[in-house]
């Protein structure tokens, strides 16, 4: 019990130090350079505050799941989904619903991630 608590703590100490790393200024609030933004699903996440967000606390957790993930088969899987992910939010283009509803999906499935890593 004590060693688990020790891991979720360590895991939640490291979320807060990726996630100050990660998490853009003022400037950029996404988790990628706005001023690149190349696609409609990635104009219009830089044009609304709350799809920077959630981008930015995907992005985080994304990161989180990739540290503590053992392996490389496992650090393989979770590009491939997380490039999985991408394709089908790109599917979206500039439906704000759409994008939001892609962000929950995995941010949830990330969280999960997290959780599973945490319960190890």
């Amino acid at each position: 019990m004590r060693g688990s608590l020790l891991s979720v703590g360590l895991m939640m100490a490291s979320l807060v130090s990726t996630a100050l790393v990660v998490a853009p200024g003022p400037a950029d609030a996404a988790s990628f350079d706005c001023a690149r933004a190349r696609t409609s699903s990635e104009r219009t996440i830089c044009g609304n505050r709350q799809l920077e967000d959630r981008d930015v606390k995907m992005a985080t957790l994304y990161s989180v799941v990739r540290q503590f993930q053992g392996g490389m088969g496992a650090l393989g899987a979770i590009r491939d989904r997380q490039t999985e992910w991408l394709a089908q939010r790109e599917l979206c283009a500039a439906n704000v619903a759409c994008i939001r509803r892609s962000y929950d999906v995995r941010i949830a499935e990330l969280e999960r991630g997290v959780a599973a890593a945490a319960g190890r």
